[in-house]
């Protein structure tokens, strides 16, 4: 059934057909609906919120980098269908048209829920190859912040208690112990990277803005987009920073190419490793989850700026 729909799309049919196969994929939540959630750190957190009472979809598949993302036929329908989609406007330009255009539920737009900070200044990095995201003022890599993540687990348990008030508390509990262990999260970072010899921390593209909350200076090789190449000038000026900063890491990432990031710490002999901007997982982190690879960002950031332990 299902691959008729989709050898039906764009006729009448469609519309009657997508209920046989949300029937065969739909979950075993409340009334067996599933709440839609845009890329893995939305994911995460919706999912602790809603415990048990909703399966969570993920639009944006493991390994898939959530900034290209196109939505299938299902997952329009996905969208269309759920009782709450949880995004994150400016983000993803395919979850975005299909909210304006498809979602029938209830929807939170993270971008409202929290304080967006404006990017840092890096004029001086050449963004010509980032044509196609158009991100404006305001870096949307939000969950790099503990506490903003703590911020939109709260908005979503608000969403699902209007949705579902029979279970009004224990979302409400769920919200909390996230805030939690978020809040001790960020006091691990607080504390961990307080006594450093190092604060710049030279990292692929321009993703991690929100560590410098935690005396970080962060310079990307690149600007928002993971695959663009840097310009003879990035390099240039990078590596003149390496130089004279002493830094000994160069940090690639988890779902982009290492090509930048291999050849400007090759050029200097320093170390390449991965700071995760914790996008989506991937084969290598599918064990993991958000708390895990933020635990181990905060390690290999302590060792490449020579941090003291507290």
């Amino acid at each position: 059934m299902c691959s008729l729909v989709r050898a039906l799309a764009g006729s009448v049919a469609v519309t009657l057909l997508f209920g046989g196969c949300s029937a065969l994929t739909g979950g075993s939540g409340s009334g067996g609906e599933r709440v839609v959630a845009a890329f893995y750190p939305l994911a995460w957190v919706t999912g602790r919120v809603a415990g048990e009472n909703y399966p969570v979809t993920n639009l944006t598949q493991p390994g898939g980098e959530p900034h290209d993302l196109e939505l299938s036929i299902k997952e329009t329908a996905d969208v269309e269908q759920a009782p709450l989609v949880v995004f994150e406007h400016g983000f993803q330009p395919a979850v975005d048209a299909a909210v304006d255009q498809n979602a029938e539920g209830e929807v939170v737009d993270v971008a409202d829920a929290i304080d967006l900070r404006p990017f840092a200044d890096h004029s001086d990095v050449g963004h010509g190859a980032d044509d196609g995201h158009e991100h404006g003022d305001l870096d949307p890599h939000f969950w790099l912040d503990p506490l903003l993540m703590a911020d939109v687990a709260d908005a979503v348990a608000d969403e699902l208690s209007s949705l579902d008030p029979d279970h009004a508390d224990e979302y409400a509990t769920n919200a909390a112990a996230v805030r939690t262990e978020l809040t001790t999260l960020d006091r691990e970072y607080a504390e961990g990277l307080a006594d450093c010899s190092l604060d710049t921390v030279v990292v692929n593209h321009d993703a991690f803005g929100y560590l410098s909350r935690y005396g970080l200076h962060l310079e990307p090789i690149v600007g928002l987009t993971p695959e663009a190449e840097p310009t003879p000038a990035d390099l240039a000026r990078l590596q003149e920073l390496v130089r004279t900063e002493h830094i000994t890491t160069v940090f690639a990432e988890s779902l982009g190419s290492p090509k930048a990031a291999e050849s400007l710490a090759g050029d200097l002999g320093v170390k390449v490793e991965v700071l995760d901007p914790i996008e989506g997982l991937s084969d290598r982190t599918a064990d993991q989850d958000y708390l895990s690879l933020m635990r181990q960002n905060l390690e290999r950031l302590q060792e490449a700026n020579q941090c003291r332990t507290p």
